[in-house]
């Protein structure tokens, strides 16, 4: 829930720093009235160069400041699960068990039974 808002919000924003061909055509227009096609065309590139730094800009600032949160509150990293899960399926290998995920729920030894220890007779 709070990740589509998350989501909705950084959309909305970075919406707002990226302009289209045509916004940036109407703006260049607005600004250089009187000036050749050449001109005001140069412009709406110049825009969307601007436009497309700026969101790239956003989006990173925005995946910067999460990160950063992420490690604050100690969330693990994608990596660092990817990592741990490796290498619990190298020690499962080594110890020649099953993947913990195919594991039943029952609590079965699997050790050998002892041998019953012979008692007064």
């Amino acid at each position: 829930m709070v990740v589509k808002e998350v989501r909705k919000a950084v959309g909305t924003a970075t919406d707002k720093f990226s302009a289209s061909g045509a916004q940036a055509q109407e703006l260049a227009r607005s600004l250089m009235q009187g000036q050749g096609k050449e001109q005001i065309t140069k412009a709406a590139n110049e825009i969307l160069r601007w436009s497309s730094r700026n969101r790239e800009r956003m989006v990173e600032l925005v995946r910067s400041e999460v990160s950063s949160q992420l490690k604050t509150l100690g969330v693990a990293s994608r990596d660092e699960v990817d990592a741990l899960r490796k290498r619990v399926r190298e020690l499962e290998r080594a110890k020649g068990a099953r993947p913990a995920a195919k594991r039943s729920t029952s609590r079965t030894s699997s050790a050998k039974p002892s041998k019953p220890v012979a008692g007064p007779a």
